[in-house]
């Protein structure tokens, strides 16, 4: 299984600071290691180069029992071995014992071992089965003879691998201490850093989409000479330019607000003269020619959709200025059962079920304006879906509040339609829309008016299923 790497800016730091001291501790250990390996090797060359094979040319007297003569093993280190070889064949070995010297019995691989040596008085490194690592140096006889004089490697051995073991326990101990120092250092190092983390997540959670944002201050002592300074005055250089943004769009919008709810009151009295007007002329006991009355009657239509447009802007301008709902109870059982049977007399041709709990339901809020969300709801459905449709209305209640849904068996909404249905003048179909009457504001002041009473709108739609839920407070 692969080890996974570090995520974060201060682990790959403080990992990094960590493996490069390992890698200068694993070169600091190897160097010495042969460097202390190479002197005493070197040490021992010029110890078998002291002894001149002494010790190894003695031996051939060891033949002789009557002889007086023994080897010669002064000044010669314990372990000492000594070998005599004759036309490449190994007549005598022997190893210093306790001042004394002890035949060995070689194997035929030892004795090819030091047959292989090369007769130059230089060290050679050899392994032999009975003694183990040997340093030889072979050198010729006065009798046409080789002798090999040879001293053993384990403690040379011994020492490589007790300054490796000190070593590896120092370096270990450096690399824990260092990592910990090292990790602290990283996280004081990069304290700048997360707060230019924090002030760009307290900005990215800040409601931009709309409303006047109080954005957060500039980030103190940005230190340009640094990387993280860097960072952390362009941050202050986009927070002062989003700002200077969302203040002039904030001003925009309040004066589109403020034109659009001017704009409909003055409306209001023209468009209800202009309706009075084609109603008198319509209810006139003369004759009236037949183009006359038709174009009255288009007058009086069209003056009742005028008029029900700017009372829906004036309701979301009022709703976007933040103008206070009432908060009083509301029974929701008897707002849904009448909002219903409106819209049941309105689409005869539908069909209206109702899924409503035993218990009436009660939220707190404003009982006009939930009436008005709620027939939106169900004047859509009714107005863009076939006759013969199904409709019904459900409202569930759980600890958190109220969700009423109105779900339809319809055509459903086009997929690219579906984020921005709740926006203001979205129509699927402007032609039946325009002929419908719609203004394309019903959806709009549904999501306005749950919003405004702390709730939610939402849409989910697919072809044979398109369901409205608003969730309300409790």
């Amino acid at each position: 299984m692969k080890r996974p790497l570090p995520r974060t800016l201060r682990a790959q730091l403080t990992a990094g600071l960590v493996t490069l001291l390992a890698l200068a501790c694993l070169a600091v250990g190897i160097t010495t290691a042969l460097a202390l390996r190479g002197f005493l090797m070197g040490r021992l060359d010029e110890q078998l180069s002291a002894s001149g094979g002494r010790f190894a040319a003695s031996l051939e007297h060891e033949a002789q029992p009557d002889s007086d003569n023994r080897p010669d093993t002064r000044g010669q280190a314990e372990s000492t071995l000594g070998a005599r070889l004759l036309n490449g064949i190994v007549t005598q070995a022997a190893v210093v014992d306790d001042a004394n010297d002890r035949p060995l019995q070689l194997t035929p691989g030892d004795r090819d071992a030091l047959a292989r040596v090369p007769v130059d008085g230089s060290g050679h490194s050899i392994r032999l089965s009975a003694l183990g690592a040997y340093r030889v140096a072979a050198v010729h006889g006065d009798d046409q003879d080789t002798l090999i004089t040879g001293l053993p490697l384990h403690p040379v051995e011994e020492t490589v691998h007790r300054l490796e073991a000190v070593e590896a326990v120092l370096f270990g101990a450096a690399l824990v201490v260092t990592g910990i120092a090292g990790a602290l250092w990283v996280r004081v190092s990069l304290r700048p850093l997360q707060r230019v983390t924090a002030r760009a997540a307290e900005v990215a959670g800040l409601p931009l989409a709309s409303g006047e944002i109080a954005m957060p201050g500039p980030l103190p002592d940005t230190d340009p000479g640094t990387e993280v300074g860097q960072v952390g005055t362009a941050l202050n250089h986009m927070l002062r330019h989003v700002e200077d943004a969302l203040t002039r769009r904030q001003a925009s919008e309040e004066r589109l607000r403020h034109f659009a709810a001017d704009a409909s009151h003055e409306l209001r009295t023209p468009v209800a003269n202009i309706r009075g007007h084609a109603e008198l002329a319509l209810r006139h006991r003369g004759p009236v020619p037949g183009e006359v009355r038709h174009a009255l009657e288009r007058i009086n239509g069209e003056s009742q959709r005028m008029t029900r447009l700017v009372d829906d802007l004036l309701l979301l301008a009022r709703l976007d200025a933040g103008r206070p709902l009432e908060h009083q109870p509301v029974d929701l059982t008897l707002l849904i059962l009448n909002a219903t049977d409106d819209a049941r007399a309105a689409g005869p041709d539908h069909r209206w079920f109702l899924e409503l709990p035993e218990e009436p339901v009660t939220v707190t809020g404003d009982a006009h304006r939930l009436q008005q969300a709620i027939g939106n709801l169900l004047a859509n459905a009714r107005t863009h879906t076939p006759p013969g449709t199904e409709v019904t209305v459900t409202v569930i209640t759980d600890t958190t509040g109220v969700c009423v849904s109105v779900s339809d068996n319809g055509p459903g909404i086009p997929g690219e339609l579906q984020p921005e249905v709740f926006g203001r003048f979205v129509r699927a179909d402007q032609a039946r829309s325009r002929s419908t009457g719609s203004t394309g504001l019903g959806l709009a002041i549904v999501h306005a008016v749950i919003t405004a009473h702390g709730g939610s709108a939402t849409v989910t739609s697919r072809p044979g299923r398109t369901t409205f839920r608003l969730t309300l407070p409790g």
